[in-house]
């Protein structure tokens, strides 16, 4: 990191214990949640208008999760750094940071809204669409790009916020955009007409409104201008901490794609609205969960590291374990037992019902695996160690597509086949990354 002269007092340094963990996780797991509320808010008020537009929305959300990927290259990038900086007394390298990370961000944007709204038909094409869910989804997908710059935005915002160590801006601002969100989806699909058009439009004016609010306070506490919206030599090291984490996501949502082409698509419609029911629905409320208790353990590993406290980053996994390990049993009681009913309150059609009380159940098997995997994650992305995390999450998903097309076609299991590839390569990575961890070389690096 370039050397800049603190203009600030010394901050203590955050104990080491459960309470500082939870006052970091918990509004970190309420605002991803309520980040994922938009998906389950666009599940439910779409229902009413055809399953073809069910399908295409709950497709569409690995084409969202692609593009986030692109987001992610700033939003992890600048994380572990502005940590660092905090747990140093740096602020001018802060501010610095994230003036650069924010000018990367419209850079972002302009080409985004370029690539995604000539490219629509592409993508839809790619998921395995036909007919109306194809017209759909094409259509949803272009008014997203058009209006992306609060997508892009968004990450970093809470990125910076989570960072310097403080969960409850972003809580609010994602309280307030689901809330607007939640006002202006019914309106817009509904009572204006515009179907998944409407759908889209809510979900970046929501967000704008929040993102803006975000950037007005981040340069209240931080003293951003205008003058740090410009490169610094910081952009490319930014960009390279990012990479690993943004291909990661990008491999994540091509895989999904892939299923969707090879093995999901094919079986129907019904396991199309399925899978966005599951995803988006049941996973959107408990992925939450495990994200904020990474989040919490990276921004915490993430000053301890910058202060030179390497045994405290390394005491932060083993004292979240339990807590993770609680939250992944809670997940998987709650998909095996409740699943039928939870499903139930996003679709009124029988084989959509069908197939995602299958998910449910299934992928509660896996649950307490992707809370470790989660946590285990957030250490190694707080340090720095983006490219451990890409290793050991890339080649696993991947492998996923040719499993899930073994399991469903030529061994015959259908769509609960493709649902045992997710738990197996779930395992793995959560082995992988457990033992990544445990090894400690994270703690030695300087990104």
């Amino acid at each position: 990191m370039a050397k800049y002269e603190s203009q600030a007092p010394q901050a203590p340094l955050p104990p080491i214990g459960l309470k500082p963990l939870l006052a970091l996780a918990i509004p970190s797991a309420v605002f991803t949640l309520l980040t994922n509320g938009f998906r389950i808010v666009d599940q439910y008020f779409i229902q009413d208008v055809s399953v073809e537009a069910q399908a295409a929305i709950g497709s569409s959300a690995f084409v969202v999760i692609f593009t986030y990927a692109s987001f992610e290259l700033l939003a992890a990038g600048a994380s572990p750094l502005i940590a660092r900086a905090t747990g140093a007394h740096d602020p001018v390298a802060r501010r610095a940071l994230l003036g650069e990370a924010l000018f990367g961000a419209l850079l972002l944007t302009v080409l985004l809204m370029i690539l995604g709204s000539l490219g629509a038909p592409l993508m839809t094409h790619t998921l395995g669409l036909e007919g109306q869910a194809a017209i759909e989804c094409n259509r949803y997908l272009r008014t997203l790009f058009l209006t992306v710059l609060p997508l892009v935005l968004t990450p970093l915002i809470d990125q910076a916020f989570i960072s310097m160590g403080s969960a409850r801006p972003p809580l609010i601002l994602h309280a307030l955009s689901l809330g607007l969100n939640i006002i202006l989806t019914p309106f817009l699909i509904h009572t204006a007409g515009l179907g998944v058009v409407g759908a889209a439009l809510a979900s970046n004016l929501a967000r704008g409104i929040s993102a803006g609010l975000g950037l007005l306070l981040l340069k209240r506490i931080t003293g951003l201008t205008l003058e740090d919206f410009k490169p610094r030599g910081q952009l490319r090291r930014i960009l390279r901490i990012g990479a690993p984490m943004a291909l990661g996501t990008a491999f994540f949502a091509l895989v999904y794609w892939g299923l969707l082409k090879t093995s999901v698509s094919p079986l129907g419609t019904h396991v199309n609205a399925a899978l966005g029911i599951g995803f988006s629905a049941l996973e959107g409320c408990t992925w939450p969960l495990f994200h904020g208790l990474s989040l919490g353990a990276a921004s915490l590993a993430g000053r301890y590291l910058g202060a030179q406290r390497p045994d405290l980053a390394r005491q932060t996994f083993y004292m979240a374990l339990p807590f993770a390990t609680l939250l992944g049993l809670a997940a998987s009681l709650t998909f095996f037992f409740a699943g039928e009913a939870l499903t139930g309150l996003f679709t009124d059609d029988r084989a959509v019902h069908q197939a995602a009380t299958e998910y449910a159940v299934i992928l509660a098997a896996s649950q307490l695996f992707l809370a470790w995997e989660a946590l285990s994650t957030g250490i190694l992305a707080g340090a720095g160690d983006t490219r451990t995390v890409f290793w050991y999450s890339t080649p696993f998903n991947l492998i996923r597509i040719p499993l899930a097309w073994l399991l469903a076609f030529p061994l015959g299991f259908g769509a609960p086949g493709i649902w045992w590839a997710i738990n197996l390569t779930t395992y793995a990575k959560a082995i992988c990354k457990g033992w990544a961890v445990w090894r400690g070389h994270w703690s030695t690096i300087e990104p």
